[in-house]
């Protein structure tokens, strides 16, 4: 368990020395008055503690990626161990804290707005039609992953459909109200459950000495999958995921001060990436390897994983415990994915959100789209999801180094692993069945061809940028005469 054990240490060291690096890059202002209270409307905007803040966060962030990829990522073998280490502390964690943080310095804003404001107009528009496409894709896959598993749960007592329709009901509810009124008020409940069920497993893991595979950079898929680009698309959550991106903002409208920003951004980052951790070496240890993992996933899908390792590791009714906070995790993002979808369409076409029946308007045909969505195999919705997601991180990691660029800060801790992910995401879908389908030689060429001539383009428009001293946060001096 070497490497497992050190790997969940490296996570935590990595909060407390290089998340302290990120901050001072970026330059924290303990004083400047932050959304919650220059733009309180008792809806979306409005402060809470640092410790409500920061568990609303990890549930936001942290649906069935950092479980079911990670399960997916295992039949890799312990090289999948590296990349959520890496991936965590060096890429994940830092998109989160500088999206949050940029968010927190321009009122709150969400991903397609930064992109407008610091990679062109045009970008706006293309985030914003991509952003709220991810959104869709994630609320639908995080409302049949949960009632399949609550479904097998039950053993098929209550009806799929009825399931689903649940699910719904409460992603409605807690889209149209305040989110002091539901969000703020069961996410500790939920969050017990999360922790338990993780810690739980984890501890299961040590106490029975669970064979989980050291350290080796071999390649174990049983169909001999290449690692590069196909592990840092599968493994997103845990890692780096663009589905951050558009939860940051909304702990960025209840956000008491600046200084807070670590805790919550780039700390529960490190607390996901600790739970990928965990399910990865389960799911590497419990099933007689790779292959018997492999025979597991095609036959019952991740779901049955998740259940057959809770009830290995902790018993019926620890099991049991273990799949309900499974379930927490895809329902607490799942939620979050529908409120950001009608806060950034609210946003783009600037339609006032204070009164429920302008909530109304925006939430519902988003929901109809999510209820014909469910109607699509959840593996093809899945594989979209995981390129469109690290997509989404990559423009996150672009707008971060654009601003810090402009700032003249170091932008190199965002630009390199914006430009690694540009270079996978960009391999992938010129190769993938549901790109271009390529050749996998050809396809590396054309991503380098497209990486390098991106990044050329950045630094084109981020020496205009400069140069035209584009504005990096929002003027709040007219709201600090007021007050």
């Amino acid at each position: 368990m070497y490497t497992f054990l050190a790997g969940i240490l490296l996570l935590i060291i990595g909060y407390f020395t290089y998340g302290k690096i990120v901050e001072k890059i970026f330059g924290v202002r303990e004083e400047r008055v932050t959304p919650a209270y220059t733009s309180g409307d008792g809806v979306d905007y409005m402060p809470m503690s640092t410790p409500r803040n920061s568990l609303i966060q990890l549930l936001n962030i942290a649906g069935v990626g950092p479980i079911f990829g990670p399960i997916m990522g295992a039949l890799y073998g312990p090289v999948a161990f590296i990349w959520i280490v890496v991936g965590c502390i060096f890429a994940g964690a830092v998109h989160d804290y500088l999206t949050g943080m940029i968010s927190i310095r321009n009122r709150g804003a969400h991903l397609p707005e930064l992109a407008g404001k610091f990679l062109g107009r045009f970008m706006k528009h293309i985030v914003n039609g991509f952003a709220v496409l991810l959104l869709l894709l994630v609320a639908t896959v995080f409302v049949t992953a949960p009632a399949d598993l609550l479904y097998n749960l039950m053993n098929g007592w209550v009806a799929l459909g009825y399931i689903i329709g649940a699910i719904f009901v409460y992603y409605l509810l807690a889209t149209l109200l305040p989110i002091d009124k539901i969000i703020g008020r069961v996410y500790p409940i939920f969050g017990a459950l999360l922790v338990i069920s993780a810690i739980g497993v984890a501890v299961g893991m040590i106490v029975r000495g669970a064979p989980i595979p050291e350290l080796t950079l071999a390649n174990f898929h049983p169909d001999n999958a290449p690692i590069f680009p196909l592990l840092f698309l599968t493994i997103s959550c845990g890692a780096i995921s663009g589905f951050h991106a558009t939860q940051t903002p909304i702990i960025s409208r209840t956000t008491k001060g600046e200084k807070q920003g670590r805790k919550i951004f780039y700390g529960m980052m490190i607390a996901e990436g600790i739970i990928a951790m965990i399910w990865a070496a389960a799911a590497m240890s419990l099933f007689d390897g790779p292959v018997g993992l492999n025979e597991l996933l095609a036959n019952g899908g991740t779901a049955a994983v998740v259940s057959e390792a809770s009830t290995l590791m902790l018993g019926a009714i620890g099991g049991t415990l273990a799949v309900l906070g499974v379930i927490i995790l895809p329902i607490t993002s799942g939620d979050t994915a529908f409120r950001s979808a009608r806060m950034i369409i609210a946003d783009y076409i600037r339609f006032p959100q204070k009164k429920i029946i302008n909530r109304l308007w925006i939430a519902l045909p988003l929901f109809a789209i999510s209820i014909a969505l469910t109607q699509i195999d959840f593996n093809l919705l899945w594989r979209y999801f995981s390129w469109a997601n690290q997509s989404t991180a990559v423009i996150a990691l672009f707008v971060g180094s654009m601003y810090l660029f402009i700032a003249k800060k170091n932008y190199w801790i965002a630009l390199i692993p914006g430009t690694f992910m540009l270079m996978a995401t960009m391999t992938y879908i010129l190769n993938a069945p549901i790109g271009f389908r390529l050749p996998m030689n050809i396809s590396y060429i054309g991503a380098t061809i497209i990486t390098i001539a991106l990044v050329i383009t950045f630094f084109f428009a981020a020496v205009k940028a400069r140069r035209n001293n584009i504005p990096l946060e929002e003027d709040i001096t007219s709201w600090k005469k007021s007050a």
